[in-house]
């Protein structure tokens, strides 16, 4: 065999037993953080229902009589904007950012279990479970259908997949580094 095909890990001293092991270590590890990942997106789902759903403070276990929804883009966005001081730092943080803050997990979880994973899939994906999620509260009459959270639950997804961009490429960065140290 030539110098240049000679076994990587026999210039460091390792036989190919010591390297097959670290590959087979390495994998474990992938697949313990890859299962630690799945039960994390699990209570993060099951958070999602009973905040979504159930709540009690945040009003949910109350049956509206009537179909309640709004269809125009940015008008409750709008009015909580106006009306801060009267309705109060709480609500206004609670809908406003609370609707971006309570998908960035979905977007970042989507990103890293998904092996085709990107921008305007993350993007549609937390669109299409923010649809399903508003017309579930349509039909059930528990909150309301609203395009404007619709809007800020994507751009919370949106966010989680930019978060999982950057995390991925430190890691990278990082993995690539303690490679080449070896």
């Amino acid at each position: 065999m030539s110098k240049n095909r000679q076994y990587k890990g026999a210039a460091e001293g390792r036989s190919p037993f010591q390297s097959v092991r670290g590959i087979i270590l390495g994998i474990k590890k992938a697949s313990v953080i890859r299962a630690f990942g799945k039960v994390l997106f699990l209570l993060y789902v099951g958070f999602l229902i009973y905040f979504l759903f159930v709540a009690e403070w945040y009003g949910r276990t109350e049956i509206a009589e009537n179909y309640r929804y709004n269809l125009e883009l940015f008008r409750e966005i709008k009015r909580f904007i106006t009306y801060r001081e009267q309705l109060g730092t709480f609500t206004v943080f609670a809908n406003l950012f609370g609707n971006i803050l309570i998908f960035v997990p979905y977007g970042f979880f989507i990103s890293m279990a998904s092996r085709s994973r990107g921008f305007f899939k993350t993007l549609f994906c937390s669109m299409g479970l923010s649809l399903c999620v508003e017309i579930v509260q349509l039909f059930t009459r528990v909150g309301s259908f609203d395009v404007d959270d619709i809007l800020l639950n994507t751009i919370g997804g949106v966010l989680g997949y930019i978060l999982f961009a950057v995390c991925n490429r430190i890691r990278r960065k990082h993995h690539v580094r303690n490679r080449k140290k070896r």
